[in-house]
């Protein structure tokens, strides 16, 4: 435990040194304010698992009369299930399935919304955020995941829907709270959350984070360490002009995990389900694979209150984020399995990535005759650079007899004409290790080359202009109907720099385009609903701003957005006096202009896809000791139209793949969390994920096996201040998957793992 007493005292200083600092601008600011005695919310804090209005100003109504799949991770479902990133809280909501890194994909947070990939969606306080990163939950107050087209909401992007973080802010009243956990697997994690209520109107919250943990279920595997510090501070709590300054600083270190690649034993081929092997299974090289991220957020808002009815708003927020890495992808190309061999391929990338966005906006409500409105108009602007690079491996040369002749290659070249790990190279120190077991890898073997950083190949920059008006309208009390129009223009280019063998080269996109949604709800009674809705969504060429899988390519650059919308029909009921919130929907996703590959270099608006679903949902509390979360989803996915996949010059007609099953898409998905208080002081938990089988590719060869996993969790509380809580995850020790890649691996999940953690509150 000696890294927790560490970060104990680090944090423990940066919470009092960062509460000072915000104790003097306070008090400079305080001469001339007033004392209050409340403080604007930024998101209400509640010990519910249900919730009723999104922190995100762009819904007008409360859930319950938004014509939309709303799901929140609530900060009481964060604190019962202990999740610590937002990959492991996301498992809790279904129909998401994460997806998984390699090449033109980085290594970070991936995740797709009913079946389409969202990993340019994601926005922190409304704030688009779609840097690579392995997002952290410290700072975080709950998670709201918008499902269905959203491009209205948000601009481009959001063909499945959006996730929305939202951030720790100050409060009223002084308190300090955290956690001190410790478990197995060296787990280790402290995290301090300081308030101070200054007065006159003004109060600073610092959150501070320490975090080690090996990956549980492997030996000498993954390792994950990560600090981080949110200070932030509000003046003019609960009057009519308020400014919020925030810092966030997240800093990772970790040991990356390389998956498993497939096979099937039968065929002797990289198909079917991951290699069977133990449970556990590490390839990576622990001399050489490292990723190391670091992410700063800086954030400005203002708002001003005109009158009750009307707001005035500004948010300017400036991000800055590193993801550099070297990990190994457990490479099956050469036809290594076969010899019981795995090569130690590495992936690496070297990416710089600085983002501004602002956004103005106009919400209130007013009355044209009879009829009420909800609204909020808006302008927003973002611009964002991304410099790419890589790492260059060298290796020792080695002299191999190649049919009888002797001959000099290099060992990490991978060539299947030197054999890589075939009857040429052996293991271990044969193969200068870069061949290892596949029923018995050594992750401790040692790294002989050298890395060398190439950290400039290319720079993407994007600017982003929006404009978009959104309302409520209220005929009658029974009767609401809910407009959403915006409009983007989106410009990027992408220049890649001159090399030895290749002159420069730039790319450019340059396209605008239009986003609706419309629904109707009827509301039988005041704490139900029953609404239908429609909303599109616009994915133009490179809508990760050069931090994602969309590239930016000359023969890209002419192209139209792709385009989706999303039809819905679905009823939200709340019962037991609005302690439980019951939802249920049906709906089609339809993407009609996917961007698809008709020949080397030749690209077309003409892919189609769609995915019809069912979804239910659950959350709140069925007595007042007996509280749930539990969600299910149908999602009956198909590659409508196809076209090539070409590497090289070598393209493949994939046109024998339509109608197949899309990648990343579970036909089935449940998740279930129940806790109920059996003592005054003692409370228990438990719940479940399951997940259908998940294909990894679009000819639906690659595949991982559905699952259900198991949870529990027993909470003590020893006075009103202080609890014990003791969390066993994956009871069963259930060897599962929780990412497919299309080509060579998939990522194994969590073994058996418990923690048990000192909660505190005063």
């Amino acid at each position: 435990m000696s890294f927790i007493r560490t970060r104990k005292k680090l944090v423990s200083s940066a919470i009092v040194s960062s509460l000072s600092l915000v104790a003097t601008t306070a008090a400079i600011a305080a001469d001339d304010a007033t004392e209050l005695p409340t403080i604007y919310s930024h998101a209400s804090a509640s010990n519910s698992l249900k919730v009723d209005k999104s922190a995100n100003k762009k819904y007008v109504a409360p859930l319950l009369d938004t014509p939309k799949s709303v799901s929140v991770i609530s900060q009481q479902l964060i604190k019962d299930t202990q999740v610590t990133t937002l990959s492991d809280a996301l498992r809790t909501v279904p129909g998401i399935t994460l997806g998984a890194g390699e090449g033109g994909n980085p290594n970070g947070d991936r995740p797709f919304i009913r079946g389409y990939n969202s990993e340019s969606s994601i926005y922190v306080d409304g704030v688009r955020n779609a840097t690579s990163q392995n997002r952290e939950m410290f700072d975080i107050e709950q998670v709201e995941v918008t499902k269905g087209s959203s491009s209205s909401l948000g601009g481009a992007g959001s063909v499945g829907g959006n996730i929305n973080m939202i951030t720790k802010l100050p409060h009223a009243g002084d308190s300090i709270e955290g956690s001190i956990a410790g478990g197995t697997d060296d787990y280790q994690r402290i995290v301090l959350d300081g308030n101070k209520d200054f007065g006159n109107g003004i109060a600073g919250r610092v959150v501070v984070l320490g975090h080690h943990n090996d990956k549980p279920g492997q030996t000498d595997g993954a390792e994950y360490k990560r600090a981080g510090i949110a200070p932030s501070i509000t003046f003019g709590l609960d009057t009519d002009t308020r400014a919020t300054l925030s810092y966030y600083y997240l800093k990772s270190d970790d040991t990356p995990d390389s998956g498993v690649p497939y096979w099937d034993g039968k065929t002797n081929t990289a198909t079917g389900k991951p290699l069977t092997a133990k449970q556990g299974i590490y390839y990576g090289w622990k001399d050489r694979d490292f990723q190391k991220q670091e992410n700063q957020i800086g954030t400005i808002k203002l708002e001003h209150d005109f009158n009750e009815n009307l707001t005035i708003a500004n948010t300017a927020m400036y991000s800055k984020s590193k993801n550099d890495y070297v990990w190994t992808q457990p490479d099956d190309s050469q036809g290594n399995i076969v010899n019981g061999k795995v090569w130690r391929r590495a992936d690496t990338r070297i990416t710089d990535t600085d983002a501004f966005n602002d956004q103005l906006s106009l919400r209130g409500k007013f009355n044209t005759g009879a009829i009420k409105h909800s609204f909020n108009a808006g302008l927003e602007y973002g611009y964002q650079s991304s410099d790419k690079g890589s790492y260059a491996l060298t290796d020792l040369s080695r002299v191999v007899n190649i049919n009888g002749k002797n001959t000099t290659v290099s060992v990490n070249s991978g060539n299947k004409s030197t054999g890589s790990c075939s009857s040429y190279y052996g293991l271990g120190a044969a193969s200068n290790y870069w061949c290892t077991d596949a029923y018995n890898p050594n992750s401790s073997d040692p790294w002989l080359g050298k890395i060398t950083a190439n950290p400039k190949l290319s720079n993407t920059k994007t600017e982003t202009y929006g404009v978009y008006f959104l309302d409520s309208i209220e005929f009658t009390p029974k009767w609401l109907l809910d407009l959403g129009l915006r409009w983007d223009k989106f410009d990027t280019e992408e220049v890649t720099y001159a090399t030895s063998t290749a002159a420069e080269s730039r790319a450019k996109s340059d396209t605008d385009f239009f986003s609706y949604q419309a629904g109707l709800t009827y509301k039988p009674t005041a704490n139900s609903s029953v609404y239908a809705s429609f909303a599109t969504s616009a994915n133009p060429p490179g809508a990760d701003q050069g931090d994602g899988s969309e590239s930016v390519a000359a023969n890209q650059s002419d192209l139209d957005p792709e385009k989706a919308r999303t039809y819905e029909i679905g009823t939200k009921w709340n019962l037991f006096n609005d302690r439980l919130n019951l939802t249920a929907a049906i709906f089609r996703t339809e993407k009609q202009n996917t961007r698809i590959q008709l020949s080397n270099g030749t690209y077309s608006n003409i892919g189609e896809s769609k995915v019809d679903g069912l979804e239910l949902s659950a959350s709140g509390n069925i007595t007042e000791k007996w509280a749930v979360s539990a969600g299910y989803t149908y999602l009956d996915s198909e590659l409508t139209k196809n076209g090539y996949s070409c590497r090289g010059t070598t393209c493949t007609d994939q046109s024998g793949y339509n109608g197949n099953q899309m990648p990343n898409v579970p036909k089935n998905s449940a998740t279930l969390w129940s806790t109920y208080k059996v003592l005054p002081k003692l409370t228990i938990g438990a719940g479940a994920v399951a997940m259908d089988k998940v294909f990894g590719d679009a000819a639906n060869t690659k595949y991982v096996p559905g699952y259900v996993r198991y949870d529990a969790m027993a909470r003590y509380d020893v006075n009103k201040n202080v609890n014990l809580q003791l969390n066993l995850n994956n009871l069963s020790d259930k060897r599962y998957f929780t990412k497919a890649y299309a080509s060579h691996y998939a990522t194994e999940a969590d073994g058996r793992n418990a923690v048990l953690a000192l909660n505190f509150k005063f």
